[in-house]
């Protein structure tokens, strides 16, 4: 039985307030000259699972983990926010923390999020990174969803729901159902076709949320690479470091 990854032991908290709400992001690794500092956007109203992936980016570059607002430990909107209103507060954070350019990476449905903002904030995202992307037509309407959700969570993955618990209370139901209706709302290949920067997607190969098909269909829309990964819709939990070579390649093409 695989064991769950241990939490890094030291970051940086940071609050930021744009126009969307208080933004909570957490800091891992310092700035190197011969990377772009890393952005990733949190899933479906969890982030904490993300910080040994996170950790793992931060050997080489200086990453920020990013908070939605209204989860994880953001403020409360300031209004009613759908996918694009993410994408939103994502492009005014990167402004207001004066980073330049950097790469933009989501996992799950925090990548519909970083499609939005490299719509929205060209100059600023160098290059995009989709892990785990949401939402394949397989999975919709709602049903289907919830029925990909639970046989994907067949995966051995201790400790990830236990890690979850405390921001699934936070998110409550009501916050819970407005995320997903937001992203069933949401059509991220509409997004990534826009897009004009370097795209990375990354599929693990047991994810049950997604077809093969489906994400090689997204990648060579943006005229982006696919790199395939071993493991479940979350395979970051217990393999933290999956993500790091090609990240850091996408980062060096972006450069």
């Amino acid at each position: 039985m695989p064991e769950p990854p241990r939490l890094p032991d030291e970051m940086l908290l940071r609050y930021t307030d744009v126009p969307e709400g208080r933004i909570r992001t957490r800091v891992l690794g310092r700035r190197q000259p011969d990377a772009l500092p890393v952005v990733v956007v949190q899933g479906m109203a969890v982030s904490d699972y993300l910080l040994p992936a996170c950790a793992a980016l931060g050997t080489w570059t200086e990453v920020h983990l990013f908070d939605v607002p209204g989860f994880g430990g953001s403020g409360r909107p300031t209004r009613r926010l759908g996918v694009r209103g993410y994408g939103e507060a994502v492009a005014h954070w990167l402004e207001t923390a004066g980073l330049d350019r950097a790469v933009v990476v989501g996992h799950s449905s925090g990548t519909q999020v970083a499609a939005w903002a490299g719509v929205l904030a060209p100059d600023r995202v160098a290059a995009v990174g989709l892990a785990s992307p949401t939402i394949d037509p397989i999975a919709r309407p709602l049903p289907k969803l919830l029925y990909r959700w639970r046989l994907d969570a067949r995966s051995p993955s201790p400790g990830l729901e236990e890690n979850h618990v405390p921001e699934w209370r936070r998110a409550g139901i009501a916050g819970a159902a407005h995320l997903v209706r937001a992203h069933l709302a949401d059509r991220i290949e509409e997004q990534v076709a826009r897009l004009r920067m370097p795209v990375l997607v990354i599929r693990a190969e047991d994810d049950r949320l997604t077809t093969d098909r489906w994400v090689r269909e997204l990648a060579a829309s943006a005229g982006g690479d696919l790199v395939s990964v071993s493991g479940a819709h979350a395979f970051l939990w217990l393999d933290p470091g999956a993500w790091s070579a090609p990240l850091r390649e996408l980062s060096a093409e972006a450069r």
